[in-house]
């Protein structure tokens, strides 16, 4: 009998379950009645305080278009896994070893992004057998060319973009429109490009302000009475993201607006006397149901995930390289991020569109 454990960590996003179900059946589709799906609730804290679940068939129907996960997440730092949990007492790197074998698992699937990926990579160098799936919105795992939820976020926050359009060009505004992603910008990049957007700002282009306002007088003066602004919530101006590391966290933390839109706005506002509007789709980018290429994705990586444990290949994340769904070794991609190249082809193309990143 084969026991095979599940579980989805840090932030939820479209496509958990249908990756859940992509492995699951292909597992039993392989192995039958000799094998059993373990479902670990609530991500790592699950496997720390050994809660979980048996899968069965019936569980994995009517999954597929299922927004969120049906196993529950948590969030666990990694920099807080060697770190004794002094109100429990637990050492969780222990906890998780000792789990995993009483659970009597062949192997741990694992679901999640960067940190995720880490705690993976962790597990598998103290010995336990680990697989795992590249899944966050921001798209920002290295190793892989897509993560899972990335194109469903980016049809949300498109669709957020498209209907201030209308709002926008009726009352003749300016509209920022704040886009998830703290550290990189493919998510803004991608909405910001299908929905038309004027400018676009993110974290791996730091911005400067006097040429976003510039981009929006230009655009009065050729009688566009509105504009769209795309904004990352990590976006920096130039001289922020000129100060030491230390410097430039304490200034972000005393900016006296609810986030950089806000200031943004209010800068815009007063150089050119329009009236300017703030956004925030928020958590609405990472709920609702996966979107067609997202079911697909998913439902490869699960197979691959699948055939990675029946060929006992382990310590691997499946990814996306072109087309063909790879391998990569935990140990390459653990604590590395994908940020957007600032030469990357798809800024050059909306740079030839006209469109400002604010250099």
């Amino acid at each position: 009998m084969k026991r095979i454990g599940i579980l989805t960590s840090g932030g939820d996003c479209q496509g958990l379950n249908a990756s859940i179900r992509g492995v699951a059946k292909t597992l039993y589709n392989y192995y039958g009645a000799d094998v059993q799906i373990i479902g670990i609730i609530d991500g790592y804290r699950g496997l720390i305080y050994g809660e979980s679940k048996e899968l069965n068939r019936e569980d994995l129907s009517g999954i597929l278009t299922m927004g969120g996960t049906i196993l529950g997440t948590s969030r666990q730092p990694f920099k807080l896994m060697r770190v004794i949990d002094d109100e429990n007492s637990v050492d969780k790197v222990a906890a998780m070893k000792e789990n995993y074998k009483k659970l009597k698992l062949d192997c741990l699937v694992v679901l999640g992004g960067n940190g995720t990926q880490k705690t993976a990579n962790l597990l598998s160098e103290e010995g336990l057998n680990v697989v795992s799936l590249p899944k966050t919105i921001d798209n920002d795992l290295w190793g892989t060319d897509m993560t899972f939820g990335f194109q469903s976020a980016v049809d949300i926050a498109t669709q957020v973009i498209d209907c201030i359009h209308t709002t926008a060009t009726s009352h003749g505004r300016v509209f920022i429109v704040e886009v998830m992603g703290h550290k990189v910008g493919w998510l803004t990049l991608y909405a910001g490009i299908a929905g038309g957007a004027d400018v676009i700002l993110i974290p791996e282009i730091p911005y400067d302000i006097n040429s976003v306002i510039e981009t929006i007088k230009k655009r009065t003066r050729e009688g566009k009475n509105f504009s769209i602004l795309a904004v990352a919530e990590g976006a920096i101006s130039k001289e922020l993201a000129a100060l030491p590391k230390k410097k430039r966290k304490q200034a972000i933390a005393e900016i006296a607006y609810p986030s950089i839109s806000y200031k943004i706005a209010a800068e815009i506002e007063q150089a050119t006397g329009q009236e300017t509007r703030v956004t925030v789709p928020g958590h609405f980018q990472r709920g609702g149901s996966p979107d067609a290429y997202d079911r697909l994705i998913c439902t490869r990586f699960g197979v691959a995930a699948a055939n990675l444990i029946i060929n006992k290949d382990y310590g691997k994340m499946v990814a996306l390289k072109g087309q063909e769904i790879v391998a990569v070794p935990l140990s390459e991609i653990a604590g590395k991020l994908k940020d957007v190249p600032v030469d990357s082809p798809v800024v050059q193309a909306a740079k030839d569109l006209g469109i400002s990143f604010g250099e």
